[in-house]
Formats: C-alpha cells, sequence, structure tokens
C-alpha cells in the first residue's frame, strides 16, 4: 500500500516515480496530520525550491562518428540497404529480359557520336547521367550515415558504376544488344564526375550535369528513340556559387552548355531525313536560388535537391550552334 501511496504522490507532485518511489518519505506521518497553519514565506528571503523529482535528460539523436566509418568496406555496410534496393530496382526492371528469347552473354559494338549509330550518342549520355544520379544519390545517404566520413565521394562513385556494370549484364543477353564497352565508359564518367564534385570544395555550388525533357506530341515517350529524342543533356554553370556573384542579381543566372539529337527515328532514316547532332549553349534561371535557397521545411529542400539534376521544360533559353 505505501508503494502505491507513494507512486501517486510523485504523480501529483510531478517527480519521476521510479525517483518517489526510492524516497525515504515515511508516509505514516500521514496519521499524524494536524490542521496548524503553513508559514508564510517571505519573498525576500526565501529561495526557490528545487523542482520535484530528479530532470531528466533531453534525448537527442547522436551524430554519427566519422572516424567508425573508415574504409571502403564499413562505409558500405552504411547503406547497405539502400545498395539493396537500387540492385532489387534495376533486377525488377531488367528481369524482363529473362523472357525475351535471351541470348548467351555475347559482346556488341555500339559506336559513339556517329550518325549512322542508333541513337546519335544521346544514348550514352543517358548512361553517364544514370551513374552520375546514383553516385549522387548514395554519396548523400553516405554523408548523412556516415557523418560526411573521408572518401565517400569515392565510395559512391564505385557503387554508382558497380551498379550500371551489373545493368550491362542483363544487356549482354538481348538478342538486339550486347556488353557495350562504350556504354561501360560513359558509366565511368557519369561516377567520376560524381566524385569530381563532390571531393572539390564548392564544386557542387557552381556545377550541375542536368536532363531535361522536351515534351512532344505524347507528351513524354518512355521508350524507343523517341525518348531518346525529347533529352537535352547539359552543364549548368551556376553564378551563386562564386564569391563574386553571390549576393547580386546574376547570382539567380545560369550558363548552360549541352547535347540533344534530332530526326533519328526510323521513320525520319527512311524518309531520308539526315540526322542532327547539335551542341547547344543558353542561359536560364537558378529555380533552386530563386525559390528554395532557404527552404526549411522538408519538401522545399527536396525540391531544391531536385533542381540540382532536372531542369523543368521551357525555363531556359537554348541556341544550338551545330546542326
Amino acid at each position: 500500500m505505501r508503494a502505491i501511496l507513494r507512486l501517486a504522490v510523485s504523480l501529483m507532485l510531478g517527480a519521476a516515480p521510479s525517483a518517489v518511489m526510492a524516497s525515504t518519505i515515511d508516509l505514516s506521518a500521514i496519521s499524524d496530520f494536524r490542521l496548524t497553519p503553513s508559514p508564510v514565506p517571505d519573498p525576500q528571503t526565501e529561495t526557490p525550491s528545487e523542482p520535484y523529482g530528479p530532470s531528466e535528460p533531453s534525448e537527442t539523436k547522436a551524430e554519427p562518428d566519422p572516424a567508425q566509418f573508415q574504409g571502403f568496406g564499413r562505409q558500405v555496410g552504411a547503406i547497405k540497404w539502400e545498395m539493396a534496393a537500387v540492385l532489387g530496382y534495376y533486377t525488377l526492371v531488367n528481369g524482363q529480359k529473362l523472357f525475351k528469347d535471351p541470348q548467351a552473354p555475347h559482346f556488341q559494338s555500339e559506336g559513339w557520336f556517329g550518325k549512322s549509330t542508333r541513337n546519335v550518342g544521346v544514348d550514352k549520355l543517358a548512361h553517364t547521367y544514370s551513374t552520375y544520379v546514383i553516385s549522387e544519390l548514395l554519396y548523400a545517404r553516405l554523408k548523412r550515415k556516415t557523418g560526411d566520413a573521408p572518401g565517400i565521394a569515392l565510395t559512391a562513385a564505385a557503387l554508382g558504376s558497380a551498379t550500371m556494370l551489373y545493368t550491362e549484364l542483363w544487356d549482354s543477353i538481348e538478342p538486339d544488344g550486347g556488353w557495350s564497352w562504350e556504354d561501360v565508359v560513359f558509366n565511368t564518367s557519369g561516377a567520376a564526375l560524381s566524385a569530381l564534385r563532390n571531393s572539390v570544395p564548392g564544386l557542387d555550388r557552381k556545377l550541375d550535369f542536368r536532363l531535361m525533357i522536351v515534351p512532344n506530341k505524347d507528351v513524354v515517350t518512355l521508350s524507343g528513340k523517341r525518348h531518346f529524342e525529347q533529352q537535352r543533356y547539359f552543364f549548368a554553370l551556376k553564378l551563386a556559387g562564386f564569391e563574386a556573384f553571390e549576393n547580386g542579381p546574376l547570382r539567380l543566372l545560369e550558363l548552360h552548355a549541352g547535347y540533344y539529337g534530332k530526326d533519328f527515328t526510323n521513320e525520319d532514316r527512311a524518309r531520308g531525313i539526315e540526322p542532327k547532332r547539335r551542341i547547344f549553349v543558353g542561359v536560364g534561371i537558378n529555380l533552386r536560388e530563386l525559390f528554395f535557397k532557404n527552404a526549411r521545411s522538408r519538401v522545399g529542400r527536396a525540391a531544391g535537391e531536385v533542381l540540382d539534376y532536372f531542369q523543368p521544360p521551357y525555363t531556359a533559353l537554348h541556341h544550338h550552334i551545330t546542326n
């Protein structure tokens, strides 16, 4: 019964129940309770009493210690579930190839950017971009989970490159495809670009590699040559990343340089239309700097991150300098 009374007293007084249970209060004194007036405390001499019960330390999540994530193996272990999700996704996407007349693994030369190639090189930049984005995503997770341990940019790039080598194995069993060393070269370039961007201090604030998809009559085509024809790959040099412009209006401007292809579908070739390979330059608005520079919400920060990799259509002025 005394234990129950002590618990009740603790709840009324706001003390921790465990502390009150361990106290030396003699509750038998309740039987000797008398109606005697309590002395009125003098506000001039009375010292503030301690709060009831011991103070509880605030529970804060400990930051990861970078020293615990030295070395490639430990860093991979920190994002093992993220890596499993990436590989699972590509397995799901490519698994259907097992049911479409798979062949023994074989090689195929696809060429580079020639007019006679299937997609005039746009598919090669797609490989670069895919590897780059995977590496960037893994780098962001590593930075969060390891406390920005040394070497994570190289680890992320290596894992991104390994992922795309895995997808190339799936390509090698396609009857109209094969392992392409040209694809491997551009996969590696995407991983290297990510490693460079995240290793050189301040470079990520100055330079982006982005994709812009220009709508066609179907708005977005998800596969085939029309799919590649919609794609514009380009570098964006952000003036906001330079001290000379970071506080002025020019911080909102970007300089673009990139590549896209046109008129290389089978229908275009059948009509005798010559494929076009276009290098372009232009200017754009730094949408992240304009709308999400000081974003506090998780959604706002995520939207700003997306704009480092994807350019909404019709938000830049581009002019091709080759035909």
